[in-house]
């Protein structure tokens, strides 16, 4: 199965460490790393946005991709969220491999 790296940010600490926690929980990222914050600079709705944010990477497969998706669309505070998928071309394979098996069941064992 396909390994994914899947990455957004949030606005706080606290919001990105639930969201972690809910993502691992329901097996549908096998890890996820909170990043330390940083400063974005985007233009939304016509308008130059400096916002510190709170950088998540989940692992996860492309099979789970689109309830990882949905789960975090549904706890995502922000209008649009960045929410971008970029595929493992390579890896350990043993790691590989422990991905798709905390990813395999919706619920744990």
């Amino acid at each position: 199965m396909p390994a994914l790296l899947v990455l957004t940010n949030l606005p706080d600490r606290a919001v990105a460490e639930r969201l972690a926690e809910a993502l691992v929980e329901q097996r549908l990222a096998a890890c996820v790393n909170l990043l330390a914050p940083c400063r974005s600079v985007y233009r939304w709705k016509g308008e130059l946005q400096r916002d510190e944010e709170h950088p998540l990477l989940a692992k996860t497969t492309a099979e789970r991709y689109a309830a990882l998706e949905a789960a975090i669309r549904a706890a995502h505070p922000y209008e649009l969220p960045e929410i971008i998928a970029v595929p493992i071309e390579r890896g350990l394979p043993a790691y590989l491999k422990w991905i798709a098996s905390e990813t395999d069941s919706p619920t744990p064992p």
